[in-house]
């Protein structure tokens, strides 16, 4: 959905988004609640919700796969990995300029989400236009500042720092920050302006509303329950509304964009967007709503990852 806020009284019409991932990422198969992916040269098998249908290749196609995530998607906390074939302890892969180091580290995840890359794309994009480039960094008092909220292992905020920007990281694991140093480290870029904050995401937002700071881009991609270094509790239907309602007075008055991704099942997609409609009503911009989508390497099918919204002040190019 690409429509401006003022049109508020027009229908939603949700978009989907769908991408191969990049191309260091395969989705090889589907089927039977798991997913077959290629993480540059490791293939692993672990669990999708989404895929309800029967899986398109035969049985010795996945019996290829290197590591087998064993729990169902209701018990990802007490599943475990399963190494069918020699795995190394971390492998590195390439995304948009800037290196990723993937591992298997607990629960089903690798440390990259590849549905994202449409986001990433599109914020590079926007930082670009505004006149940061992936070459020659420009002066600081002329790069754009983008804030990475639940920031994870980095991929977007390095991508950001590759187009000139300086980011501000943000992230309650201090694991999760190690893990993002080590890929800033592998992508030369261990001396960009990255800040590396570890601290809960409201608090941090609400801190940098009474300084009176403000960032030209800000993503949000929060869990559906967390917990910040000091014992905080994050839960998205009770705490999202108010730290969108603050992202918004962290965003500078022009040239300002957000997006916003959710993993939680039970939220809708007409949830997002009514809520990024009500947090930006008084600004104008143009909002997109919907949901992001991985594509079968056959092309056959997609699985739906998330939902996202996404808001700018600048005119959407067609």
């Amino acid at each position: 959905m690409k429509t401006a806020l003022e049109k508020s009284s027009e229908p939603c019409r949700l978009e989907l988004i769908v991408t191969p991932g990049p191309a260091s990422y395969e989705l090889v198969d589907s089927g039977n609640g798991r997913k077959l992916e290629r993480f540059g040269g490791i293939i692993v098998d672990r669990p999708e919700p989404q895929a309800m249908w029967q899986p398109g290749l035969a049985r010795s196609e996945w019996g290829k796969a290197h590591a087998v995530f064993s729990a169902s998607a209701e018990d990802e906390e007490k599943g475990r990995w399963r190494l069918d074939q020699l795995v190394p302890e971390a492998w590195p892969i390439e995304v948009e300029q800037v290196t990723m180091k993937l591992r298997l580290a607990g629960l089903w995840h690798l440390g990259l989400f590849p549905e994202q890359l449409p986001h990433w794309q599109w914020m590079r994009t926007l930082l670009e236009g505004g006149g940061a480039t992936g070459g020659s960094r420009p002066p600081a008092a002329e790069r754009k500042r983008v804030l990475n909220l639940f920031g994870y292992t980095g991929a977007a905020s390095l991508i950001a720092a590759r187009a000139g920007a300086e980011v501000v990281h943000v992230d309650a694991s201090k694991k999760a920050i190690a893990w993002a140093r080590e890929n800033a480290a592998a992508s030369g870029l261990a001396e960009a302006p990255v800040r590396w904050i570890c601290e809960d995401a409201r608090r941090f937002v609400s801190r940098e509303v009474r300084r009176g700071r403000t960032y030209h881009a800000i993503l949000v991609d929060p869990p559906k329950f967390g917990r910040g270094p000091d014992g905080e509790v994050w839960e998205l239907f009770e705490h999202l509304p108010v730290l969108l309602g603050e992202c918004e007075r962290l965003l500078a008055p022009e040239g300002a964009h957000l997006i916003l991704t959710a993993y939680a099942i039970r939220a809708s997609a007409l949830s997002l967007e009514g809520l990024m409609r009500e947090a930006f009503a008084a600004r104008g911009g143009r909002l997109e709503t919907g949901e992001l989508a991985l594509r079968e390497a056959s092309g056959r099918r997609l699985i739906g990852t998330s939902l996202f919204s996404r808001w700018t002040s600048e005119p959407l190019r067609p």
